[in-house]
């Protein structure tokens, strides 16, 4: 599966575990794949890098490539849950999809996490395919999702330069009304509609009607 988003950058994965050993041996594991990724050997240590980052909070770009973390379940201080949890507060969890590595004693709560909005979770001792391959399959979700982000807000700016009138005549254009109906509704004339309506389409980036009504339903 191809995770490859050359305008978003080359896809990170980001690794939390408090045992040097695993955070060593899987980050040689990537890189036998060609993937790069940044250890952290704890949810604090984790959570400063965020903390740092103007654009990790509300509203925010980060990350703009491809990311996902890995992340154990059980650690000393800030367990993986509650990581977890605070990055699911911050909303970065679709752009971000975690993959827990867990013990057997903590699968129910792995898939209770599932369940609650995490990618997956791999159980310990793990195959080493099977792990990046999921890993692959997160930073593809990943891509997806930023993709998703930036679609929405380049239409949020296009939205914020129409002008009351054009956003006025845009609503009547996608109940599927004519120009002669629009001009009726808003006391205006069918002239001044085809020029509403053209700067509509012009400013929303579409050809057509139903091209606009696509966009505002996939919004």
């Amino acid at each position: 599966m191809s995770t490859s988003h050359p305008a978003m950058g080359l896809p990170m994965v980001y690794l939390v575990d408090d045992e040097d050993v695993v955070r060593d041996a899987l980050a040689w594991l990537l890189r036998s794949r060609r993937l790069l990724s940044e250890g952290f050997a704890s949810g604090e240590a984790f959570e400063a890098m965020l903390d740092g980052r103007p654009d990790t909070r509300a509203g925010g770009d980060w990350p703009q490539a491809p990311s996902c973390l890995v992340l154990d379940m059980r650690m000393p201080g800030i367990s993986g849950l509650v990581l977890f949890e605070r990055l699911v507060e911050r909303g970065l969890t679709p752009v971000l999809p975690v993959i827990f590595l867990t013990g057997h004693g903590d699968v129910p709560t792995a898939v209770a996490a599932v369940k609650s909005g995490a990618f997956d979770f791999v159980e310990k001792p793990f195959s080493d395919n099977a792990l990046v391959d999921r890993v692959e399959q997160a930073l593809a979700a990943s891509g997806q999702a930023i993709a998703r982000r930036q679609a929405m807000r380049a239409m949020s700016q296009r939205m914020a330069e129409l002008t009351e009138r054009e956003r006025e005549v845009m609503a009547l254009v996608v109940q599927g009304l004519p120009n002669k109906l629009i001009a009726d509704n808003l006391n205006i004339s069918v002239r001044t509609v085809e020029v509403h309506r053209a700067r509509v389409f012009e400013k929303m980036d579409v050809k057509s009607a139903v091209e606009l009504s696509n966009l505002l339903r996939e919004a």
